[in-house]
């Protein structure tokens, strides 16, 4: 017999707490024989030994043994027609419910008894893993569309780069004005005399090249030249 079950040694009955209840439902056992002192004796010795086994199990029989004081009650006692719900309905309830519980709990022991991974069955060594595929569900409007035309367009279409003709005065030309015009003159001149009759573009550009062409011109000795201070006007002259 399963040490964990509440079985019964009273007066008139010896054997399993539910099947006395269920015996009882049905009229075939003598409740008034039963005593109710000896079965909470029994029941809280019960108790006191499930301490070390299952408490869920021992509330079960708790509510089996107040169903069966509650019918031995209303056995005892002068029975009210207008009762709701009658005791032989609350007990069939309660059997059913208790036959509920216990194939749940059945079940659940099923569960935990299958295999489980890592301890019966192994998972393969190289798993293949899970395919995953993608569909791309476009949405764009008119806009949209002519945007990311006029984007392509744009990196696709032959790129025409354009040179903008530029006044500007050489390094030749400035040495063949400079040396031309330095020869002409015998006393010292600013080197902004040098300078052609043009614009402000171009005549920035005539300054710097002639400058470069006065340098020139001196590191090969057919000039001289002069400046009192740092930023002061530059002076020229040829070369006695």
């Amino acid at each position: 017999m399963d040490d964990a079950q509440l079985t019964l040694d009273l007066d008139g009955w010896e054997g399993p707490l539910d099947l006395l209840l269920s015996l009882a439902r049905g009229q075939k056992v003598d409740l008034r024989k039963i005593s109710i002192l000896a079965l909470v004796e029994q029941y809280l010795a019960y108790v006191d030994s499930a301490r070390a086994l299952k408490l869920e199990l021992a509330a079960d029989y708790l509510v089996m043994a107040a169903w069966l004081a509650y019918l031995k009650s209303a056995l005892l006692l002068p029975r009210d027609p207008l009762a709701e719900p009658d005791p032989e309905e609350l007990a069939l309830r309660l059997q059913l419910r208790l036959e509920r519980l216990s194939a749940m709990r059945e079940a659940g022991a099923r569960l935990m008894a299958r295999d489980r991974t890592g301890r019966d069955v192994f998972l393969r060594g190289a798993p293949e893993g899970l395919r995953t595929v993608r569909k791309a569900a476009w949405q764009a409007e008119i806009f949209d569309l002519i945007a990311a035309y006029g984007r392509i367009s744009a990196r696709t279409r032959p790129v025409m780069h354009v040179v903008v003709d530029r006044e500007v005065m050489t390094l030749e030309a400035a040495l063949e004005r400079v040396s031309m015009l330095v020869g002409e003159r015998i006393d010292w001149s600013v080197i902004e005399s040098f300078l052609p009759e043009a614009g402000e573009r171009l005549r920035r550009s005539a300054l710097a090249s002639s400058f470069v062409a006065a340098l020139e011109l001196a590191r090969q000795g057919k000039i001289e030249l002069r400046q009192a201070s740092p930023f002061a006007p530059l002076y020229l002259r040829a070369r006695a």
